[in-house]
């Protein structure tokens, strides 16, 4: 479904699909829709996404590597609204790739759905993650303060 990193026909309907599971509260904390301008059409854009926690701090990672999502956040300078039931406005800052290794061992564990496009098993030490983290971009999750 993620032909050169970009989702086909079916992928978008999954993606509309569980944008609208996740909205509605329905899933655990860990599952919700990324929402973030288009870079290129200003656009409000919706990315049903898992998340990872690590040392009570969540994380976003992206399993497809470079791709819209990702360049959506930098262009907006990670300004983003994550939903789960109600939108809530945060900042996502992008990783350190030295630091990203822990949090993607993180995401294999805990998002079923990242395991087919991240090559390291999520059973393998840290250490494993490390040859990859480069190309699997992170970003830490920070809540907006309201009246922000």
């Amino acid at each position: 479904m993620y032909l050169g990193r970009h989702g086909n026909g079916t992928a978008r309907r999954f993606a509309r699909f569980w944008a609208v599971v996740h909205q509605l509260g329905l899933l655990p904390r860990r599952w919700v829709t990324l929402e973030v301008p288009g870079r290129r059409t200003g656009r409000m854009t919706r990315f049903p996404l898992g998340m990872a926690d690590v040392g009570g701090q969540w994380y976003l990672v992206s399993m497809l590597g470079e791709c819209h999502w990702v360049a959506n956040v930098r262009a907006a300078a990670g300004a983003a609204t994550l939903r789960r039931g109600r939108a809530r406005r945060v900042t996502l800052v992008e990783v350190p790739v030295a630091e990203r290794a822990a949090v993607i061992r993180r995401y294999v564990q805990k998002v079923p759905g990242g395991r087919p496009h991240i090559p390291v098993d999520r059973h393998q030490p840290v250490a494993a993650f490390e040859a990859i983290a480069a190309d699997f971009p992170v970003f830490r999750v920070v809540p907006v303060p309201p009246g922000t």
